[in-house]
């Protein structure tokens, strides 16, 4: 039995095109313990604040993580709740496909 994802194929894409640069995976490994603003999230990677906007734009469009602005000063923290239903969706590849052997294609020389 076949579950049907109730995502759009366009949410799916777009966290797995955010998960795909190594910067942002590192912005996510720094977000993991605690919220961090810009300022912060550039001294830890060695990075100017012109760049990291953008991953972190790219970051914020997939739900992945969440800002909130203090005074001139933007903080980021994880968005779990978009993880959790990553984590459900590859499950589901898990539960629901079963693994099995390669077939030779009819048409192919042996």
């Amino acid at each position: 039995m076949r579950t049907t994802n109730s995502l759009a194929p366009d949410t799916i894409a777009a966290s797995f095109h955010a998960l795909s640069d190594p910067l942002r995976v590192q912005v996510l490994e720094l977000l993991r313990s605690q919220e961090l603003c810009v300022c912060d999230l550039c001294e830890c990677l060695g990075t100017a604040s012109s760049k990291l906007s953008f991953h972190l734009k790219i970051l914020k469009e997939a739900g992945l993580v969440r800002a909130r602005q203090e005074g001139r000063w933007i903080y980021y923290s994880l968005n779990l709740p978009q993880f959790v239903v990553l984590e459900q969706y590859l499950a589901e590849y898990r539960r629901f496909s079963p693994i099995l052997p390669t077939r030779r294609c009819p048409d192919s020389p042996l």
